[in-house]
């Protein structure tokens, strides 16, 4: 594929991860005119969200492998197609059933196109300074989503209504499979026939039940029955499937490889534990401290989506030169130190330039370093025949790491501002988050740690990487 038509490829691929991401916050905003309109209780409405996140989560690392087996550009399409149909159907939805059914629906197709698109930036561009660079701007673009969605919400649900969020995404799903053939490449791994089904079964059921056990636990309590036995029954599902790994001819997810890019995929966790929560904290405190409305609390997030966009396109030339253990390590101590500004954040008197805008600028140039980085380490060395599941094991460990790293913080909120002394309650409401975020910054403390012990760039590919960069 020539350079330009490389180009147009990408663009592409990067504008699809990004409506993905997107679409796990962009309802957010549009949670109280839901409510109100499909008469749905208070405690219903997070399963608009969960909807999309734990069939998303679920099925991420089945198709990463199906892209692998069938096609990438044909499950590229085919989950955009599901993703669409989704879309469509959740506008029209007229009840909070259909509605669930349909964010449900979007999950399922996000998770077959995420990892179908990024193993197609692996394909298109050869690894080293090309692919790093191309993975700076799918990173730059894809990681400001999650801010993204909360500006788009904000805007296209006081201009148009809440189902505008949904239907945005149609014209989009439409273009994208209308250009993909003329775009994407054909790719697939033929040495092998057989496909892993029992392996297949195992994994899906085992990581959906855990994202489900995590999305709830907020309601149930991480120590009731309910919980631990959920969590149990994921860890007895997982195990079964690594058994039926180590004995299947034709593995969903071989061992070797899951032994190869683990440690790069626990660094990728745990910067996902990390930011995802933020942009849920600056969404809370705006809008609760600070006063703000839809519109406006969206807006308040382009700081901190502008330096992630920033930071990832210069990330993806100095990792090249430094190799990513040392960028990752780096971005996560500057995201740690974002974490700590924003803890500090005040009430019932808050300011957005000192408790906001600082904080999202240094969470940003953290953010997008580490997820670039965490993001070559994690394909660093996946041979052609690995690309779907190297990129279905990323997306995979950052969704189940986002959805954790909320759950953690959201419970360590309500926990801590339950036992508050503080008499006023937006004190009590920043209370919680201040210890919330404190308790971040052990991930944040852990992902830097752990991306010291990644494996590092070869020196001769290095220096052959450093001619392309320097041109």
């Amino acid at each position: 594929m020539k350079p330009p038509r490389k180009g147009l490829a990408l663009a592409l691929l990067a504008a699809t991860q990004f409506v993905l991401i997107l679409d796990a916050s962009i309802v957010n905003v549009a949670l109280p005119s839901i409510g109100a309109e499909l008469k749905m209780e208070q405690s219903d409405l997070s399963w608009i969200v969960n909807a999309y996140t734990l069939a998303f989560g679920g099925f991420l690392l089945l198709g990463g492998r199906l892209a692998d087996l069938a096609g990438r550009r044909l499950m590229f399409m085919a989950g955009m197609g599901l993703f669409t149909l989704g879309s469509l159907a959740g506008g029209f939805a007229t009840s909070a059933e259909l509605l669930i059914t349909a964010r449900a629906v979007q999950g399922l197709g996000a998770a077959v196109v995420a990892p179908a698109a990024l193993s197609l930036v692996m394909t298109l561009f050869d690894e080293g300074a090309e692919r790093n660079k191309a993975l700076g701007v799918f990173g730059a673009v894809a990681g400001s989503g999650g801010a993204a969605g909360a500006i788009l919400g904000g805007v296209l649900t006081e201009a148009f209504g809440w189902e505008a969020v949904l239907f945005v995404n149609v014209p989009i799903g439409i273009a994208a499979i209308a250009l993909a053939p003329a775009l994407l490449p054909e790719a697939r791994d033929r040495s092998q026939r057989g496909f892993d089904l029992l392996g297949a079964l195992f994994i899906t059921s085992g990581i959906g039940l855990a994202v489900y056990a995590i999305v709830n636990a907020q309601q149930e309590g991480w120590g009731s029955a309910r919980t631990l036995g959920e969590l149990a029954g994921a860890a007895v599902l997982v195990g079964l499937f690594a058994l039926v790994q180590a004995r299947s001819a034709s593995p969903l997810a071989p061992l070797p490889v899951l032994r190869r890019l683990g440690r790069p995929n626990v660094v990728s966790f745990l910067i996902a534990a990390t930011m995802i929560p933020m942009f849920f904290t600056m969404t809370m405190y705006v809008q609760v401290v600070l006063g703000y409305e839809p519109l406006k609390a969206g807006l308040a997030q382009t700081p901190v989506a502008l330096a992630i966009a920033v930071s990832a396109g210069l990330t993806s030339n100095l990792v090249t030169r430094f190799g990513p253990r040392v960028l990752a390590a780096a971005g996560f101590t500057v995201v740690g130190l974002g974490m700590l500004w924003f803890a500090q954040l005040g009430a019932p008197s808050g300011s957005y330039l000192e408790d906001v805008f600082g904080p999202s600028i240094v969470l940003g140039i953290g953010g997008g370093m580490t997820w670039v980085s965490t993001s070559v380490a994690a394909t660093m060395g996946a041979a052609p025949q690995e690309a779907g599941l190297a990129s279905g094991l990323l997306n995979t460990t950052q969704q189940i790491g986002g959805t954790l790293g909320l759950a953690i913080l959201v419970s360590v909120a309500a926990e801590v501002g339950a036992g508050s002394s503080a008499g006023h309650p937006l004190a009590v409401f920043a209370d919680g988050f201040h210890t919330a975020l404190l308790t971040g910054i052990g991930f944040a403390v852990l992902g830097a740690l752990l991306s010291l012990t990644l494996k590092p760039v070869p020196a001769m590919d290095r220096d052959v990487q450093k001619i392309p960069a320097a041109a």
